[in-house]
C-alpha cells in the first residue's frame, strides 16, 4: 500500500510546489510556464544555432529558480527586492538575490545568442542585439501581472516576425545571399518557438488555471527579441530597443496595470477572454501600484 502512495505523494508535493495564488485570489500553477520553456527551447533547436537553445534554456532555468525560491524566502521572512533598482541595490549590499542573478545572467545569455547568430555582425551591433534580447525578456516578465497580458503582448510581434521571415527568406534566396538567408530561417524558427507555445498556453492563462511565471515570460520575450535581431534592419532594432528601455525605466515609476485600466482601449484588450473578478472580499483585487503582484 505504501509503495502505491509514494507516486501520489510526489505528485501532490510537486503540485503544491508549483501552486500560486494570483491577483484575484485564484489558485494557478507554474506548470504552464515550465511547459512553455520546454516547448520554446525544443522549437528553438530548429534555428540551426545551438547557442539559441543554450541561451533560452539558461534564461528559463534562471526564471524557474526565481519562481521557486522567492516564495520560500517570503516564508522565511527575508526581504524581497523588487524591480531592477531593488535587485541592484541588494547587490550593492552584498546580497545576491534570485532577481539579481537574473539581472546578471540574462544579459550574459543574451550576448551568447547575439554572438552566435548566423552571419555575425560587428561588436557594437552584437552588443545592441544582446541588449534588445535581454530587454524583451525583462519586459515580457514586467507585463505578466494579469492573466493573458504578457501573451497578448508577445504573440502579435511573434506572428508578424514569422510572416516577415517568410518574405525575407524568399527574397534572400532569390538574390543568393546565403548568410542573410540563414538569419531569416533562424529568425523564423525563433518566432515560431515563441508563437506556438504561447498560443497553446493562452487559454490556460486566461482561465486562470496556470501562469507563465518568470520562467515562461522571460523565455517568450527572449525568443521574440532574438527573432527580431535576426529579421529586422538595424534602424528598426535600435528603435525597438529604445522603446523597450523607455518602458522598462517607466515601470520603476508607474504601474502598468493602472495605466492600462485608465486607457479604455487598452483595458478592453487586456480583459478580453479573461474571467471576471470574483466578488470583493477585502483582500484581493487590482493593486494599481508599482511592484504589484500577479
Amino acid at each position: 500500500m505504501s509503495a502505491q502512495q509514494h507516486p501520489d505523494s510526489f505528485v501532490d508535493a510537486l503540485r503544491a510546489e508549483l501552486s500560486r495564488t494570483n491577483f484575484a485570489g485564484r489558485e494557478v500553477s507554474l506548470a504552464e510556464g515550465a511547459l512553455v520553456v520546454l516547448g520554446t527551447c525544443a522549437l528553438a533547436t530548429r534555428s540551426g544555432r545551438p547557442t539559441d537553445f543554450l541561451a533560452l534554456g539558461g534564461i528559463g532555468a534562471l526564471g524557474l529558480v526565481d519562481d521557486l525560491l522567492e516564495p520560500r524566502q517570503r516564508r522565511a521572512g527575508r526581504a524581497i527586492s523588487k524591480g531592477l533598482r531593488g535587485h541592484l541595490g541588494a547587490l550593492r549590499q552584498g546580497r545576491l538575490t534570485t532577481g539579481a542573478a537574473k539581472a546578471l545572467g540574462i544579459p550574459a545569455l543574451s550576448l551568447l545568442a547575439a554572438a552566435g547568430a548566423p552571419a555575425p555582425r560587428g561588436g557594437m551591433l552584437i552588443t545592441t542585439d544582446a541588449a534588445l534580447i535581454a530587454g524583451c525578456a525583462n519586459l515580457a516578465n514586467l507585463l505578466d501581472l494579469r492573466p493573458g497580458r504578457a501573451l497578448k503582448t508577445v504573440l502579435p510581434p511573434a506572428a508578424l516576425l514569422a510572416a516577415a521571415a517568410r518574405s525575407a527568406g524568399q527574397r534572400t534566396a532569390g538574390e543568393g545571399r546565403t548568410g542573410e538567408g540563414e538569419r531569416a530561417r533562424s529568425g523564423a524558427a525563433l518566432a515560431l518557438a515563441a508563437a506556438l507555445p504561447g498560443a497553446l498556453a493562452l487559454p490556460t492563462d486566461l482561465r486562470e488555471h496556470g501562469m507563465l511565471g518568470d520562467a515562461g515570460a522571460n523565455v517568450l520575450g527572449a525568443a521574440v527579441g532574438t527573432a527580431a535581431t535576426r529579421l529586422l534592419p538595424a534602424p528598426a532594432r535600435l528603435g525597438l530597443l529604445a522603446g523597450v528601455v523607455a518602458l522598462t525605466l517607466a515601470s520603476e515609476k508607474v504601474s502598468f496595470s493602472a495605466v492600462i485600466e485608465q486607457t479604455p482601449a487598452l483595458a478592453a484588450v487586456d480583459r478580453l477572454g479573461r474571467r471576471p473578478l470574483p466578488p470583493p472580499t477585502g483582500g484581493t483585487g487590482e493593486t494599481g501600484t508599482t511592484g504589484e503582484e500577479r
